[in-house]
């Protein structure tokens, strides 16, 4: 690719991505609404193949989404409630361990004191900035709420007559510039869908199998750390680093140094047969991206969006690369 087009291409992303910041809220909640119908799609067309119309293929798939959030979360949340009694129980015996820990390094109990109240006057100030930020907050809150129920409705619409709405949309373009956007948008869709289905399944299997090893390690919380797992898959490099070293902190309060340290074997474990095999299998080149690529894409998308840009930055990284690799390919027979 000649530096023009390149530069020319930086400047048009740039462009638009200062425009989406003016409307952000809604912007992420389209997106969002995206991610969810790439899920909702194939058992959408597999009913509708069954000789199911579309108001009633839509129903039963969305019913069903609804039925499993809702299984999903009623059997979360008390497991929650009880791991979190359990490592209340085990925290007195954590911290005598660092005590005696910090007793072997040669720190007297007056230094360990003045540690100790130091932490103590830092998580007090920060509890203050926390309340402090909660009033302020109040406004992000309320768009959070807005933009998740306008994903969700745009969603259902989109399983239900997006492909009519895009046919709708390219119909508004110029003659000459229908067949771009089409494929454009055939290339964007197909990324999308087969990035959200294929990390859904590689944090699904990365859960699942750390999840059963913290069961039978008898680690607290042992649910909600598969769960953490399965949604720091969608946070390419780093996510996976996260929700790790969180269960490995997890299993050191409540069992001690020999289980965090078996629970940081089996997490590298795990994420090393994802990495090398399952993986490249199920992404193929929705994800054909650098370590470092993806890493500065979500740092780019942090400070852009937050929290909701640094999960969205890879997906959306791979999408401007397949459009890039797609226009290039589409001009090489013309200068062939």
């Amino acid at each position: 690719m000649k530096p023009w087009r390149v530069l020319g291409w930086i400047a048009l992303i740039a462009v638009i991505l200062y425009c989406v910041w003016f409307i952000r809220t809604v912007a992420i909640s389209v997106i969002i609404g995206v991610f969810i119908t790439a899920l909702l799609l194939p058992p959408f067309t597999w009913l509708r193949g069954k000789g199911l119309n579309r108001a009633l293929a839509t129903t039963v798939v969305c019913l069903g989404a609804l039925v499993i959030g809702g299984v999903f979360f009623w059997l979360l949340v008390p497991a929650t409630v009880d791991g979190l009694g359990q490592l209340r129980a085990s925290l007195g015996k954590a911290l005598d361990d660092l005590h005696n820990f910090a007793r072997s390094l040669g720190l007297d109990d007056t230094r360990l004191s003045e540690m100790s109240k130091q932490v103590q006057a830092y998580l007090a100030e920060q509890s203050r900035s926390i309340a402090t930020g909660a009033i302020a907050g109040v406004r992000t809150a309320g768009e959070i709420v807005i933009g998740a129920i306008l994903a969700i409705i745009l969603a259902i619409y989109f399983v239900h007559g997006g492909d009519r709405l895009f046919g709708w949309l390219i119909d508004l373009a110029p003659v000459k510039a229908r067949p771009h956007l089409r494929e454009a948008g055939d290339v964007v869709f197909g990324v999308v869908g087969r990035y959200i289905r294929g990390i859904a399944m590689v944090g699904l299997v990365d859960g699942f199998f750390i999840g059963i090893a913290l069961w039978i390690l008898g680690v607290p919380i042992a649910l909600p750390l598969a769960v953490l797992t399965f949604v720091g898959a969608f946070l390419p490099v780093v996510g996976a680093f996260m929700a790790g070293l969180f269960a490995a902190v997890v299993a050191f309060v409540a069992k001690g140094w020999l289980v965090a340290l078996i629970v940081v074997g089996v997490t590298i474990l795990v994420q090393q047969v994802e990495g090398h095999v399952l993986a490249p299998q199920i992404y193929g080149r929705a994800l054909d991206l650098p370590g470092a690529v993806i890493l500065l894409a979500i740092a780019v998308g942090s400070v852009v969006a937050g929290i909701t840009g640094a999960f969205l930055a890879a997906p959306v990284a791979s999408v401007i690369v397949a459009l890039i690799r797609n226009r290039e390919a589409a001009r090489a027979p013309a200068h062939a």
